[in-house]
């Protein structure tokens, strides 16, 4: 086992990352695919720096759980999200300084590295492989993963069951299915839980709607996007208008490439689905007319719509974009000023999402475990983080609840009870739209692969879209990178 993770983490670790979740950076897609014995060979370079690895060097075994509890526990994360979560949600937690805080006599230690050049899963990795001689309070107890690299993880022994913390299905009844399909190993193993569900939606300055369509009501709006060949359409209007329909053509690319009905790789064969392809023959002709751009998402061009002076329409996005990635809490942004408003768009679709994993050696599985059911499966803590967060969590009745207004919430400095609403969005109440969103994911096109290809094609695109190759010449690109990372595959 030790030998299959070390050459996927090795293989891995020289893709670059992009910030694709939660406010934090996505990292890497795994090399192999779930079914390959044998995993491409590293390079000299990348080789030599990694630890030795042996057959017999095995990750320890499940039976930690009921090990005696440790005094420190290692978290390992890429950004403060976490942490944020913990500090104002879990009960008895007290923090002590920016790395480090206690839950009863346990040290709390955050290894936080930025995901940046995938700095992240690197540090992650070189510590996974060390983690069965390590010392006891040196051990990796639980770790954070996003959607896209998941499977890199939880198809190890490096990742628990949560079944052996003693977590069980009914505790988790409350969860997406699509939030445990995606920390399910190739087994049917579930390997980690989320706190959050990401179903994403458009957002749509409401300035600029009533302006150029008279009127700024959700309903409304959506018969201008309802699908794909009328948000074009709408794009032209809104060109003539002085206006982008969106900021770039990667804000909907997601919303495309969750809607596939193949896989990227078949038998080791890379495959570009229909779905896709209508991507890019819609993206040229909005590039052609004018009517967006081709920045890269995070890009300072690309954030320039967050205000009105951007004159950008919309963004696609889940809660989390809208709330922490679209300068709301500056003045004279949109979102500032509760300017955004939230419909359906053409197609549902999601976009990250934070996992948390135990990992296998924790000697604090009882605190793991504790984390893990408060943080994702509590009522009240989960009602709390969207009161407090604006997010949306992975709990069905909070979520049903709060959607309906059958729950009401008073903030901080309320004195009344009320239902809720997003100030960023004009005092919409969106939740209904997320929770739609979630209920038609389908992720039986996921693959270990999906994050490097989705980065290539995207980086090969651009090329077409600038007038720098044709789209035979973009393609090409695209296979030829994505055969250099992965060596195993074919075209």
């Amino acid at each position: 086992m030790k030998k299959k993770l070390l050459s996927v983490l090795l293989s891995s670790a020289m893709l670059a990352s992009v910030l694709a979740g939660c406010g934090g950076g996505a990292a890497e897609a795994p090399a192999a695919d779930d079914t390959a014995t044998e995993a491409p060979a590293a390079d000299a370079e990348t080789e030599a720096e990694a630890p030795a690895a042996d057959a017999e060097a095995e990750a320890p075994a499940d039976d930690t759980a009921a090990a005696e509890e440790g005094k420190v526990l290692n978290i390992y994360c890429w950004n403060e999200e976490f942490k944020s979560r913990i500090t104002d949600h879990y009960p008895d937690y007290t923090e002590v300084d920016a790395t480090h805080g206690t839950i009863g006599d346990v040290s709390v230690v955050w290894n936080i590295t930025p995901s940046d050049d995938n700095a992240y899963q690197n540090n992650l990795d070189a510590t996974l492989l060390k983690q069965a001689d390590a010392a006891a309070d040196d051990k990796i107890d639980l770790f954070l993963v996003e959607a896209d690299y998941a499977l890199k993880y939880v198809d190890t022994d490096y990742t628990m069951p949560v079944a052996d913390l003693g977590i069980t299905d009914a505790d988790l009844s409350k969860q997406y299915q699509y939030t445990k399909d995606i920390v399910t190993d190739s087994n049917g193993v579930l390997k980690g839980l989320s706190w959050q569900g990401c179903p994403g939606v458009m957002f749509y300055s409401r300035d600029v709607a009533k302006e150029v369509f008279g009127t700024d009501d959700p309903a409304e709006i959506q018969n201008y996007v309802k699908d794909w060949d009328t948000f074009n359409e709408t794009a032209a209007t809104l060109k003539d208008a002085g206006y982008s329909i969106m900021s770039s053509v990667n804000d909907s690319y997601r919303v495309y490439s969750n809607n596939v009905t193949s896989k990227w790789v078949n038998d080791n064969v890379i495959n570009i689905d229909d779905n896709i392809m209508k991507w890019v023959d819609d993206s040229k002709k909005l590039v052609d007319a004018g009517a967006t751009n081709t920045h890269d998402l995070w890009s300072d061009d690309w954030s320039k719509g967050f205000y009105p002076e951007g004159k950008v329409f919309a963004y696609f996005g889940p809660a989390w974009l809208v709330n922490f990635s679209m300068a709301a809490d500056t003045e004279g942004s949109i979102g500032y000023n509760g300017g955004w408003a939230a419909t359906e768009g053409p197609q549902g679709f999601f976009w990250g999402g934070t996992w948390i994993c135990a990992a296998t050696g924790t000697d604090n599985a009882s605190l793991v475990k504790d984390i893990m059911l408060k943080m994702t499966t509590d009522d009240d803590i989960m009602t709390d983080i969207v009161v407090k967060d604006d997010d949306f969590v992975n709990n069905s009745t909070v979520m049903d609840a709060l959607a309906s207004g059958e729950k009401k919430i008073m903030r901080d400095g309320e004195t009344e009870e009320h239902e809720y609403t997003s100030n960023i969005l004009g005092g919409q109440n969106p939740l209904q739209m997320y929770i739609n969103g979630v209920a038609g994911l389908d992720l039986s096109n996921l693959s270990s692969y999906d994050q490097g290809c989705n980065e290539e094609f995207q980086h090969a695109m651009k090329n077409y879209f600038d007038g720098s190759a044709t789209k035979e010449e973009a393609l090409d690109l695209f296979y030829k990178a994505v055969v250099e990372k992965y060596p195993e595959l074919t075209y």
